[in-house]
């Protein structure tokens, strides 16, 4: 994956001025088909920090690193197909998908705060604003690719976090399924 040098297309100076709200950047990785990669940078950085930064729970941190992983690349894409589909086909929005998964991508920047929360006594509250921010971006994101107003928006992004709950609570059931039988086969039962 090669990531461009250029100061206003680099990975980081892009992760920056999307954390910054800047709309310009918005409307640039929704242009550029090749920012795509970045985007997927930019959840997986974001997982890690967010997975690491629940390193003190007592859960298993390779395990969690893993989860976190795989539900944070599920509910990108899954969160990006609804943004898509609702804005396009009920809010009369004009994007593609990728356009979506881009933007959307780097909505997330701010979310490398995550990795604050192992911090105790400060780390649920940081974790807690870095959530608002990487909602803000994703208001921005979504409103900027499908090219809707502000209360189309809002709706399409109530309808995108319905879809998530149910992804992630499948999941959640599923791993527990498979963590849970894994122990009961390990333990000898």
């Amino acid at each position: 994956m090669a990531i461009e040098s250029t100061s206003s297309s680099s990975l980081v100076n892009r992760m920056i001025r999307a954390a910054k709200l800047e709309v310009p950047l918005y409307e640039e990785v929704e242009a550029d088909i090749t920012a795509t990669s970045q985007a997927l940078l930019v959840v997986v950085v974001v997982s890690v920090a967010s997975g690491i930064g629940q390193a003190g729970s007592g859960r298993n941190l390779i395990a969690q690193l893993l989860f976190g992983l795989l539900t944070a690349l599920i509910g990108w894409g899954v969160w990006s197909y609804v943004m898509y589909f609702v804005g396009t086909r009920f809010m009369g929005g004009t994007a593609t998908y990728g356009e979506l998964l881009r933007t959307l991508g780097f909505a997330e920047s701010p979310g490398v705060l995550f990795i604050l929360g192992i911090i105790p006594g400060l780390g649920g509250i940081i974790r807690a604003l870095a959530g608002i921010w990487v909602l803000i971006t994703s208001f921005i994101a979504i409103r900027q690719a499908l090219d809707i107003d502000n209360g189309k928006t809002v709706i399409t992004i109530v309808l995108g976090v319905v879809a998530l709950i149910v992804v992630y609570a499948i999941l959640g059931v599923l791993f527990a399924i498979v963590f849970g039988v894994g122990a009961l086969v390990g333990s000898g039962l």
